[in-house]
């Protein structure tokens, strides 16, 4: 079988990335950017897909952290899509529910060709530190250039990096799910016969 594979660069006036990703073969993550929180979030998240990612990563941090994670969301969407190609044989639905500490979350996704986002997380405001708005921003970005439908709940939940958590391990347990290829399902799992 033919591995999954993408390579994605994005060169903007406020960004420079790269993501490198096989959605076939785990592989120790590899995530440099200028962020350190999200350097966190993503090797999370490449861990726990069990998948193979490498992300390089610049962008104006001067001016906030805003530009670089939504076009990081931005850049991991197309790669996640062009990996996928035409998702002949994927399960295509998962879901997971994921204790973090105090904090409980639950993501369900379905990698449909269609975007949709609802994004139900209750985190407080920091007057330093990341900006934890900006997860919103980023799965928003990811979501709507991947072509899926993701619902992301937490439920409870009292510190903001343990809710952050629960929600980047609990998206990435649902994707492992999703794209997983079925012995059963040979073809596309769609009675129109195509996702898109």
């Amino acid at each position: 079988m033919k591995q999954r594979k993408a390579f994605i660069e994005r060169k903007t006036k406020e960004t420079d990335i790269c993501v490198a990703l096989n959605l076939d073969k785990a592989a120790e993550p590899k995530i440099l950017t200028d962020i350190g929180f999200i350097d966190h979030m993503l090797t999370l998240f490449a861990a726990h897909s069990g998948i193979s990612l490498a992300i390089n990563a610049s962008g104006d941090t001067r001016v906030d952290d805003h530009h670089l994670v939504e076009d990081l969301g931005i850049t991991l969407g197309l790669a996640l899509k062009q990996a996928l190609g035409d998702k002949k044989g994927i399960a295509r639905y998962g879901h997971f529910l994921l204790p973090m500490d105090e904090a409980l979350s639950y993501v369900a996704l379905d990698l449909s060709g269609r975007f949709y986002l609802s994004y139900e997380a209750e985190i407080k405001f920091q007057k330093t530190g990341f900006n934890y708005d900006l997860i919103q921003e980023f799965f928003y970005a990811f979501a709507s250039n991947a072509g899926m439908n993701l619902h992301i709940k937490m439920l409870k939940g009292r510190n903001n990096h343990h809710i952050a958590e629960s929600i980047f391990k609990a998206a990435a347990r649902a994707l492992k799910q999703a794209i997983t290829i079925s012995k059963k399902q040979k073809s596309i799992p769609s009675t129109k016969g195509v996702l898109q």
